[in-house]
């Protein structure tokens, strides 16, 4: 009895190296490019029921910290 015991818990402590989760790579964001005010030229374009504003040939999303230059 002591012997199933025994090779129980060495059964367990084997498995629980084992892990099911597989390897997670996190990337970091490229550099985000914040304008506080847009100048008065911009243009606001609806993609994709997405409102965006169009300036000086690229397209910005506002956000609580300003207006972040995105790729669409």
């Amino acid at each position: 009895m002591m012997r199933y015991l025994v090779y129980t818990l060495v059964l367990v402590f084997v498995l629980s190296f084992n892990s099911c989760a597989n390897r997670v790579v996190v990337k970091q964001p490229a550099k985000v490019t914040v304008v506080k005010k847009l100048p008065r030229q911009y243009k606001v374009v609806q993609l994709r029921g997405k409102r965006y504003y169009f300036f000086n040939g690229k397209h910005h999303r506002k956000t609580r910290k300003g207006f972040v230059v995105v790729r669409v």
